[in-house]
């Protein structure tokens, strides 16, 4: 039976796993799930329609499946859930929020990390292994692919996509989608500094694959560049032999291309 702490709110639909902790003064609404191994601390709410996997850690304050934050909409609103895997720690006042759509959701992965204060917004997707630093905040519908890091104080704009094993320096500001296994700095405009060697090591990625990615990283946007970034994309995906870990750098480059302000999952606005 699961260990509710006697001054924690526990709406009777929700359904616990037998190990799971609700410590004090917790509020979890309607229509929750919660899995095995997972821990509430004190002063947790969890909003309804939230389904939450194995082994995830709840600090102190956190905030999770709540409203969107959106003008002029009614308290009674019908908006849709959010959706969270297994083994990840929110810290101290993270905040994520349902979607906007009463049949989306916002949806977490797995080990994933967000440290004090950070935001995840509605109708967001954020993958695995992911780690968001103190004080970053993600507009909606923005998604985060595996292994993305982003050091404090970082403000996402709503609808960016950051491919997989990038890096954003601290106090950027991140408008436009971000490739693949980049690091990147600086407020408007954020610029493209180097490959993201300690992401693509955490990754798993062997000597040749990082190779790869280095010497697609130079010729896209470094020292052996020869014309247009798209231009030289599209060349690189026809040519024999490609990298199978160098694709997706190409198809981020594709896609950010096709919205006027770079940022792809525009179009896909309702």
């Amino acid at each position: 039976m699961a260990n509710i702490h006697p001054s924690a709110v526990v709406d009777p639909d929700v359904q616990l796993a037998d190990d799971v902790t609700v410590g004090p003064f917790c509020v979890i609404e309607k229509g929750v799930s919660i899995g095995s191994g997972t821990i509430l601390a004190n002063n947790v709410v969890v909003g309804r329609n939230t389904v939450i996997g194995k082994n995830n850690q709840f600090f102190s304050h956190t905030a999770v499946g709540l409203m969107p934050q959106m003008l002029g909409w009614p308290m009674d609103a019908k908006t849709g859930g959010l959706v969270i895997g297994d083994g990840n720690a929110f810290r101290e006042q993270a905040t994520v929020h349902c979607s906007m759509y009463e049949d989306g959701v916002t949806r977490i992965g797995n080990h994933n990390l967000f440290m004090v204060s950070t935001h995840v917004g509605h109708d967001c997707v954020v993958e695995d292994h992911v780690v968001l630093t103190n004080l970053v905040a993600l507009g909606g519908h923005c998604r985060l692919e595996n292994g993305v890091w982003i050091s404090g104080l970082v403000g996402v704009h709503q609808f960016v996509t950051m491919g997989q094993w990038c890096y954003v320096a601290g106090h950027s500001s991140v408008a436009h989608d971000v490739a693949p296994y980049v690091m990147i700095s600086g407020s408007y405009p954020t610029r493209i500094r180097s490959i993201n060697v300690r992401g693509l090591r955490r990754g798993g990625f062997t000597e040749a694959q990082q190779d790869a990615v280095l010497n697609a990283f130079n010729r896209l946007y470094g020292k052996k560049k020869n014309g247009a970034l798209l231009a030289t994309a599209r060349t690189m995906a026809q040519e024999e032999g490609l990298d199978d870990v160098v694709q997706p750098m190409l198809d981020a480059i594709e896609k950010t291309s096709q919205h006027r302000h770079g940022r792809y999952l525009e179009l896909f606005r309702r």
